[in-house]
């Protein structure tokens, strides 16, 4: 092979990929994702204080937890990387909701899906009630291999 020749790699970052990518503070908006205290958040709260005599910018995230719904607080100078989570969307189309709260989908293939199960926390179940009935279509977030409707 000589030197001028190009190579094309198919990769797929499954094995031993980062659930996170690094993303500065000062960057993250309302409505963005972060990670506090381990669990992948949505922010619902931006606030940046001026440099002070400590030398950094910070800012103040208040998030909720994607999964059980808690708030999380964390504070990180402006300049610094925070853990972003990675997000993937998969639409599917809703089929059934069973009684002990599972969830039988249909995806974009014409395969069903029945290992989701509905929140328990009652203001994202609401949520999700009223977007269902709104749209009938849901989708499913992945995040630091977690998986949620949503």
């Amino acid at each position: 092979m000589s030197d001028s020749e190009e190579h094309h790699f198919e990769s797929k970052a499954d094995a031993g990929a980062s659930k996170t990518y690094p993303q500065q503070a000062g960057t993250i908006r309302k409505n963005g994702f972060i990670v506090i205290k381990g669990r992948p958040c949505k922010v619902v709260e931006v606030s940046t204080s001026k440099t002070g005599k400590h030398g950094h910018a910070k800012c103040h995230f208040v998030a909720i937890d994607i999964f059980n719904g808690k708030k999380l607080e964390d504070i990180v100078p402006s300049s610094h990387n925070c853990d972003v989570p990675h997000v993937n969307r998969t639409e599917y189309q809703l089929i059934d909701i069973s009684e002990d709260g599972f969830v039988s989908l249909l995806t974009s293939d014409g395969n069903t899906k029945d290992d989701l199960r509905l929140p328990t926390d009652e203001t994202l179940l609401g949520q999700i009630v009223q977007k269902c009935l709104l749209h009938l279509i849901r989708s499913r977030k992945d995040l630091m291999g977690e998986r949620i409707l949503w």
